[in-house]
């Protein structure tokens, strides 16, 4: 089984709600390119995501969070991988504490999962 994580730091510059809330798309480009890194690794083609399913927003992504983006290939067929992903806060910004104040969270949030299916040539 092929699996593959990514971590991002989101910059304030990303924010688009009011509480500093960073649009759901955000995470859907992040499964975007672990997707990518899945068919390099398994088919070495970048592939193309041809769709998602069973998305879920489960808790806010903000700025000034850390995520890990991971990704695993659950099946294979002749031409399509079906890719499981999950979008996890394991760090998140306290600007109530100080402008610079941050928090390793322990456990981490399950922000957005989703089932993905990419197709290679």
């Amino acid at each position: 089984m092929t699996a593959v994580v990514h971590r991002r730091y989101i910059p304030y510059s990303h924010a688009h709600y009011a509480g500093n809330l960073v649009d759901g798309a955000y995470a859907l480009a992040l499964f975007g390119d672990v997707g990518t890194e899945l068919c390099i690794r398994n088919a070495g083609d970048e592939g193309l995501l041809a769709g998602y399913s069973d998305i879920k927003f489960l808790a806010p992504v903000r700025a000034g969070d850390v995520v890990e983006v991971t990704g695993t290939i659950t099946r294979v067929g002749n031409r399509s991988r079906t890719m499981e992903f999950a979008c996890v806060v394991v760090c998140r910004g306290r600007p109530d504490l100080s402008a610079s104040a941050a928090e390793v969270l322990d456990p981490p949030i399950v922000a957005v999962t989703a089932t993905g299916t990419a197709v290679v040539p």
